[in-house]
């Protein structure tokens, strides 16, 4: 039977009980929102024993569903001071699933110093003092786990920078190949740190597959929701190829590619970075160009990028990664922005936000633009062991921004704005400014419809449309990160009517429901102002919806646009029941 399993760490003690009435039929993001906004107290510090973290299995995680395998992990932020929800592949939610863990949530704090590790079992949790494994990175941490259990079992855990509780840390996912995958964004993996948790290990042994209450009914709609998957241009074809950093030569051919923190659109040296210069890298270097990041991935956008040797260099080798470091930093070595991903989740930071800090401390005269290597060497060096240089950049881009005077600092509610420039790609600059996470281009990517035209088309260098576009993809993903499947299925969901109605079916066959499309529109919309209730009571008010003043005063070159959008224009993204 489907059970809540609390671990207070004040007490070093575990309960497990019965799922509220309330909760059952939530999943994924909409429970660790749930969670939060009524165990935890808005005003409170976010690092300190009244926060808790929430781990949560999607609706349909554990099932043979298609990209059904992520894991939502909330709390509130230590970066945005808002609440948060991030999701990650790996095999941690299909074991939690499988242990009918509805939720696992870690609360309280323990005295001392002394860390520990969670060991999930179908017999409970076991709590137990880490010595040994304090300090080190993912990588290596994820090895000695296996080895101590004698088994691949899941890994969740925090690197050095959750050890330091820098705002940057986040907490990391190993997959069944004992490659890392990140609940990123938002400062989680400093609040894990906070409750001194090294790691969760878990182990599904001993446990019977999970069964749909119509199972007949269930593998049908499976096969057509598979089938959109693999028949949409993007989700089937374009993301497969090459993966997420397809991107790069698009956002720079439509002026959208934010280069040299945010001064420009277009990047010079666009193609050395490109998705298809990566693709070609791999292929030569025997490497894997598609790859799943959690079982039951078809999509497999991932994929595993070896050095100049052949040797395993980092997976998972994100867009947005490539852009942080290459445009924005102005760095045209893939194997230079390659390392620096491989060493940000051995350390456990969010590579977004380190990223746009970079562009940031490049502006301050910390380190030039351009500078890959020493890139490199600051990770290694100053954030891994915690120097106060370390320490400063692994508080965020805000940080470095008010330390160094600076005006030019792309962030909204003091997360770093990703990859997307909002000037000249309008809808997403509106997702930015208005979503409950902060500037999150997964909350509601309205790139899919400003650039690649998916779900129709919105000019992106104009004004109209953009509010409702942001405000209908944010509550179509608050709904899709509720079922654990993974935000790219939203490509064909918004062009073959087909996707959408099946995963529906998927959900009412599993549960034994009877749920409409307006229903599961409803939950996304009953998650967002869930969210923005706890942030108004956190201090995040109407204020805080709002770009950086330089976004409204510069021009972005090549199409000269500003951000000009209203306080009352934006505001009008609030405007639905």
């Amino acid at each position: 039977m489907r059970h809540i399993l609390r671990v207070n760490l004040a007490s070093l003690s575990s309960l497990r009980e019965p799922v509220p009435e309330a909760w059952a039929s939530l999943g994924g993001r909409a429970l660790t929102s749930t969670v939060v906004a009524q165990e935890v107290p808005p005003a409170c510090h976010p690092l300190g024993p009244n926060n808790k973290l929430v781990f949560a299995p999607g609706m349909l995680t554990g099932t043979p569903a298609a990209n059904s395998g992520r894991l939502s992990a909330g709390s509130k932020s230590p970066l945005t001071g808002g609440i948060k929800e991030s999701n990650a592949g790996g095999t941690a939610a299909r074991m939690l699933a499988k242990l009918e863990i509805h939720a696992l949530i870690l609360e309280g704090m323990p005295q001392g110093e002394a860390w520990y590790s969670l060991h999930v079992t179908k017999d409970g949790v076991s709590i137990q003092e880490e010595r040994d494994t304090v300090g080190m990175g993912n990588y290596e941490l994820v090895k000695v786990v296996h080895a101590r259990y004698g088994k691949p079992v899941a890994v969740v855990s925090v690197g050095p920078a959750g050890e330091m509780r820098m705002l940057t840390a986040n907490i990391s996912v190993a997959d069944k190949e004992q490659h890392l995958r990140s609940l990123g964004r938002g400062g989680l993996g400093a609040v894990m740190g906070s409750k001194r948790v090294k790691f969760i290990s878990i182990d599904d042994s001993g446990t019977p597959a999970i069964t749909s209450k119509n199972p007949e009914k269930f593998k049908e709609a499976a096969r057509i929701f598979a089938k959109t998957l693999l028949d949409h241009p993007v989700s089937g074809k374009g993301l497969p190829t090459y993966g997420t950093n397809v991107l790069v030569n698009i956002l720079n051919e439509a002026g959208g590619l934010p280069t040299r923190n945010f001064t420009q659109g277009t990047f010079e040296g666009h193609d050395k970075i490109s998705g298809e210069t990566m693709h070609d890298t791999i292929v030569a270097r025997g490497g894997a160009p598609t790859h799943p990041c959690h079982p039951g991935c078809i999509i497999r956008c991932s994929q595993i990028y070896n050095d100049q040797d052949g040797n395993y260099l980092t997976s998972g080798f994100e867009y947005e990664t490539i852009w942080g470091f290459g445009a924005d930093c102005c760095v045209e070595n893939l194997d230079d922005i390659a390392m620096a991903d491989h060493l940000m989740d051995d350390l456990g930071v969010d590579s977004i936000e380190t990223a746009v800090t970079f562009g940031v401390a490049m502006e301050a005269g910390v380190l030039s633009f351009g500078d890959g290597k020493e890139v490199v060497r600051i990770l290694r060096d100053e954030v891994g062991k915690g120097t106060p240089l370390g320490r400063l950049l692994g508080g965020g881009a805000a940080q470095v921004g008010r330390a160094y005077g600076l005006t030019r600092v792309p962030v909204v509610k003091g997360q770093g704005i990703p990859a997307y420039d909002p000037r000249s790609v309008k809808g997403i600059g509106v997702n930015y400014a208005m979503s409950t996470m902060g500037a999150d281009h997964t909350s509601g990517y309205a790139v899919a419809t400003n650039i690649l035209n998916v779900g129709g088309r919105v000019d992106p260098l104009g004004k109209d449309g953009q509010v409702e576009l942001a405000r209908n993809l944010n509550i179509a993903t608050a709904a899709i990160d509720s079922t654990g499947m993974c935000l790219f299925v939203a490509f064909p969901a918004l062009d073959i009517p087909e996707c959408l109605s099946s995963l529906v079916d998927m959900i009412n066959a599993h549960y034994g429901i009877s749920l409409t499309g307006d229903d599961v529109t409803a939950l996304g919309k009953s998650v967002l102002k869930l969210e923005r209730k706890f942030n108004l009571a956190a201090g995040l008010g109407p204020e805080q919806d709002r770009l950086p003043e330089f976004f409204c005063l510069e021009p972005l070159p090549p199409h000269n646009v500003v951000w000009d959008f209203t306080p009352a224009e934006l505001d009008a993204y609030w405007d639905f029941d």
